[in-house]
C-alpha cells in the first residue's frame, strides 16, 4: 500500500502551505486536487478519492490554501487562491515531473484553478477536473459563475451530484453545452453538492467516490493518450 507523503508549497506573498503527494508506483499521471471552502486537504471525502484514483494509477497532490493552513474561516481572496494553485501546480511537477498532469478540485478549489486556468494557461496541466462546480449559490440559480470558463482553453470534465443544491442541473447542461468538446459532464444520481447518497440510492458515499474516481480516470486517460 502507498503511503502519502508530506511536501511543502511556497506561494509568492502568501508563505507556505501543506501539501500531500500520494503516488502509486504504476501511476500514469497526476491530478493536483484542491480542497474545498469549508474543509482542508484531509478530509474524508479527498482522502477516499485520492485512495480511489492510487488504486486506478492516478497519483494525487493534495494542497491547502493559506486561510485552511491558518486555521481561518474565510476564504482567500480570488488573487491569492489562484496564486496558490499556480505555485502548487509548480511543486507538483517537481515532486512527479515524469507524470502528465490534470488540475481541479472540490467546489471552491476547482473553481479557483479555472479562475486560474482562464487568467493564463497552468504550465503543463492538460485538462481540469471538477468535483462538484459551484455554479451558483444555494437557491439563487444563475450562470454568472460560469462565464470564465469560456477563456479555459483546455478540456474540464463537470462532476456533479444530481442533487446539487449549488448547480442547477438543466443550468449545468446549458453550461456545458456552450463549452461545446471542451466540456464532458457526469451527473451521479442521488448525489448532492459533498456527493452524499441518501440511504434510497442502495449505495454508500464510498461508492460515489469509486464512481467519480473511476470517471477521472478514464476521462484523464484519454487526455493522456491523444
Amino acid at each position: 500500500m502507498t503511503f502519502p507523503v508530506a511536501l511543502i508549497v511556497e506561494v509568492p506573498s502568501a508563505g507556505r502551505v501543506s501539501a500531500l503527494l500520494l503516488n502509486p508506483p504504476s501511476a500514469r499521471l497526476l491530478y493536483v486536487l484542491a480542497h474545498g471552502a469549508g474543509a482542508g486537504m484531509r478530509h474524508p471525502f479527498l482522502e477516499g478519492i485520492a485512495e480511489a484514483l492510487a488504486a486506478r494509477d492516478v497519483a494525487t497532490f493534495r494542497y491547502q490554501f493559506p486561510y485552511m493552513e491558518a486555521k481561518r474561516r474565510s476564504p482567500d481572496r480570488p488573487d491569492v487562491a489562484q496564486a496558490t494553485v499556480r505555485a502548487a501546480v509548480e511543486a507538483a511537477r517537481e515532486a512527479a515531473p515524469d507524470l502528465p498532469l490534470i488540475a481541479g478540485g472540490k467546489s471552491f478549489g476547482g473553481r479557483m484553478t479555472s479562475q486560474a486556468a482562464a487568467a493564463a494557461s497552468l504550465s503543463g496541466v492538460r485538462g481540469i477536473a471538477f468535483l462538484g462546480f459551484p455554479l451558483h449559490p444555494p437557491k439563487r440559480p444563475g450562470t454568472a459563475r460560469s462565464e470564465h470558463l469560456d477563456r479555459v482553453s483546455v478540456p474540464m470534465l463537470f462532476l456533479q451530484g444530481s442533487r446539487d443544491d449549488l448547480a442547477d442541473r438543466t443550468l449545468m447542461q446549458e453550461v456545458t453545452q456552450r463549452l461545446g468538446s471542451r466540456a464532458t459532464l457526469h451527473v451521479v444520481e442521488g448525489a448532492d453538492h459533498s456527493f452524499k447518497l441518501p440511504k434510497a440510492a442502495g449505495r454508500s458515499g464510498p461508492a460515489a467516490w469509486d464512481e467519480l474516481a473511476g470517471v477521472i480516470a478514464r476521462w484523464a486517460g484519454g487526455l493522456v493518450s491523444s
